[in-house]
């Protein structure tokens, strides 16, 4: 009987030291890919989106068709996606984020026209009061309001996009998601489990990261101060008129 290989990545186990150290430059050029398309796909996003709920928050009617088109985007397999945009973009890096921005919309307007929608009619009439015009009242006053809701959305369209990222291997684009492909296809454990925990990190640290924003720039909704714009608004209103 021959005695058992000392190398872990001789005997393929799940976990083993000798894989990070041999391949670090491969995963970090893997994370690197995954961390690009992530932030490009949401920013993009996050670029579209915006205009979109502010357009069904202006107008009503709106409202209804632009939810329903990003929701039936949003139910859309991500391999038919992927197939229904090959043509336009071909196998390229622009074919994932433009999936990962179509996936995203949905998740974003929601919760973006929902933040406007619960700013309260009162503040918007005070802001009005104070000689506020449709672009000072949305900049100065809607959309400070509407963050917590938007941040939330935010949030869960980058975890989101953190996981879709690893489709984008069946065109050679996935980031991590090209190294559990490959490892699944030889059964490589400590591939496959190295770059499936480094893609749960990743998620994690995003998630932590826009939860820290989301807390240093709405100081009024900590500790029972939940409506300071609005009061603002309002007191300042109230000074004009004395």
């Amino acid at each position: 009987m021959t005695a058992p290989p000392d190398d872990c990545l001789a005997r393929n186990e799940w976990i083993c030291g000798a894989y990070l150290r041999t391949r670090r430059h491969i995963l970090l050029d893997a994370v690197l890919q995954h961390l690009q398309l992530t932030a490009l796909s949401i920013l993009i996003g996050l670029a579209i989106a915006l205009p979109l709920a502010v357009l069904a928050r202006r107008w009503g009617w709106a409202a209804g068709p632009v939810l329903a088109v990003t929701t039936i985007l949003y139910t859309i397999p991500s391999l038919a996606m992927f197939s229904l945009l090959l043509p336009v973009y071909g196998l390229s890096a622009t074919l994932v984020v433009a999936g990962l921005v179509l996936y995203s919309l949905t998740l974003l307007v929601r919760n973006i026209l929902a933040g406007l929608r619960a700013v309260p009619e009162e503040t918007r009439q005070a802001a009005r009061g104070l000689g506020y015009g449709p672009i000072r009242l949305l900049l100065a006053v809607e959309l400070p309001l509407a963050l917590p809701a938007a941040m939330a959305g935010l949030r869960i369209a980058t975890v989101s996009a953190v996981s879709l990222v690893t489709i984008g291997a069946i065109v050679g684009f996935g980031g991590l998601g090209n190294l559990i492909y490959a490892g699944m296809n030889t059964y490589f454990k400590a591939q496959v489990l190295t770059a499936s925990v480094l893609c749960v990190l990743i998620a994690v640290v995003a998630d932590l990261l826009l939860l820290a924003v989301q807390w240093l720039i709405t100081p009024w909704t900590r500790a029972g101060r939940t409506r300071v714009p609005a009061r603002r608004v309002r007191a300042r209103t109230t000074a004009s008129r004395v």
